[in-house]
């Protein structure tokens, strides 16, 4: 076994009462959520954002059209919100307020931008061109709470739209119910908690508040391969321990075909797409009275699932490897857009796991007891992790690729190629271990031959798919 490398500061109690810690490091009981449900209110010097925010959608909470269903958004932001850089500058003590104004600039900056694309798409005349130039009332404020945050100036999946944007009916409840949840902020009709954008962030939701059992679970198989002497029971506990919260996880992502319809996703999509490799903003975005950017057109991804940490961290404990292609770049480009605190500890798990030889442990070690366990447990697991990318890109065919012919997705990545990188190498992994293993002859159990013989029929059609989307769009595969 390799040596041990220092631990990595999880929280086991979350602080929530601690507003001197940032939004979101990792805990054990709240796992990739922020460590305290996100702060709804404002502070009153933030009148004016307060009230943009709540008649932007294009439905408000009372029902009526709001400001980008006449349009008028683009104007109200320049005539209506003063600068308020230096009152933000006041909370940069309280990170998590300076967590709730950046979700907050970064709904106005994306409204702002992308409303022109929204009223083209109405009309049926495709995204067209976006605003170039981002006000410095915007500007300036969103790239402040970004440096204090360690963000990007720009929305992000975490730190805003999704994971720091819910709010709780009855406390007291918490999470535990889903129908207890609501969004704070929301582009179209996601203030009512029945819409389709309600649904598909609340979905992301629900999968996440399960995610301090994987974090667990890593820590757990951690341990027992950098204990002396190592521990394959206790491997063996935690692999099981992660099945059992993938399966949980991708439970709740199947809730989306319920809870967000596919004929209406393209609706709101428009809001969360970014700059970068997007057709709307060729000349990037200029971040008006910004002085670290000197003038110059800025280029953020969009937000996107793919700066959720649950999967990466199972990717990075197994050892995981991403083929080496353009694709995989614009993967490792997608960490920036995560909270710095999940970056630092899935690299540490990454490093942390090789230090010790936890692959080679589990799974070239055949002397010791429970060593076939181990690696049906293991394929078990990268099954879990197929499974939720197979489900990823099946909503990507049914809500994007078959209802719009937008070439990339909203984080800038190609549509129809993006996910098969990351399924195509569960799928390549788990192969070549079942093969390494022996195949049937190494008696892993009925329901694990099961699981491989699925693997070869999915990337069949896997390949048929890309293959035909790719032969109608005219790129390559």
């Amino acid at each position: 076994m390799g040596s041990v490398t220092p631990s990595f500061p999880v929280l086991t109690d979350p602080r929530p009462e601690d507003h001197s810690l940032p939004a979101f490091m990792v805990s054990t009981t709240r796992g990739f959520l922020p460590r305290a449900d996100p702060i709804v209110t404002l502070p009153p010097e933030f009148s004016a954002l307060e009230s943009l925010l709540q008649r932007m959608p294009i439905r408000t909470a009372s029902g009526e059209p709001g400001l980008l269903a006449q349009g008028k958004f683009g104007e109200a932001v320049e005539t209506e919100l003063p600068d308020l850089t230096e009152e933000v500058e006041k909370y940069k003590h309280d990170l998590p307020m300076v967590n709730a104004l950046y979700r907050d600039y970064s709904f106005v900056a994306s409204a702002y931008l992308l409303e022109p694309c929204h009223l083209r798409w109405l009309k049926g005349e495709g995204y067209g061109l976006g605003r170039e130039r981002l006000p410095r009332q915007v500007a300036r404020p969103i790239w402040k709470c970004a440096e204090i945050c360690k963000f990007q100036p720009f929305m992000e999946y975490a730190g805003s739209y999704a994971l720091y944007n819910y709010r709780l009916v009855d406390p007291s409840l918490g999470l535990s119910d889903p129908t207890n949840v609501r969004l704070i902020r929301a582009f179209e009709h996601g203030l009512d908690p029945s819409s389709s954008e309600a649904g598909f962030v609340l979905v992301h939701i629900e999968m996440a508040k399960h995610s301090g059992l994987l974090v667990s679970a890593a820590l757990d198989a951690l341990a027992a391969c950098s204990s002396q002497p190592p521990s394959r029971t206790q491997l063996n506990t935690a692999l099981s321990n992660m099945e059992s919260a993938l399966k949980t996880i991708n439970a709740a992502m199947e809730t989306m075909w319920a809870r967000s319809k596919p004929m209406e996703y393209t609706s709101f999509r428009t809001f969360i797409f970014g700059i970068t490799s997007q057709p709307m903003f060729p000349n990037g975005v200029i971040y008006e009275g910004v002085d670290e950017f000197e003038g110059k057109p800025q280029r953020f991804r969009g937000e996107s699932g793919a700066n959720d940490s649950m999967v990466p961290l199972v990717d990075n404990l197994l050892g995981v490897e991403m083929p080496d292609t353009p694709l995989t770049a614009i993967l490792k480009d997608f960490r920036r857009y995560r909270p710095s605190n999940h970056r630092e500890f899935l690299e540490w798990v990454k490093d942390a796991a090789e230090t010790a030889n936890l692959k080679k442990w589990a799974l070239e070690t055949d002397s010791e007891e429970g060593y076939l366990e181990t690696r049906a447990l293991w394929l078990k697991v990268l099954h879990q992790i197929r499974d939720f990318r197979w489900r990823h890109w099946c909503f990507a065919r049914e809500y994007i690729i078959k209802r719009t012919m937008h070439p990339t997705a909203t984080g800038g990545s190609p549509i129809v190629t993006w996910l098969p990188n990351q399924l195509g190498a569960v799928l390549d992994e788990m192969e070549r271990l079942y093969g390494k293993f022996g195949g049937e002859e190494a008696k892993l159990g009925a329901e694990v031959d099961g699981i491989m013989d699925l693997v070869r029929r999915q990337r069949d059609m896997l390949a048929k798919e890309v293959r035909k989307f790719c032969e109608e769009r005219g790129v390559k595969e």
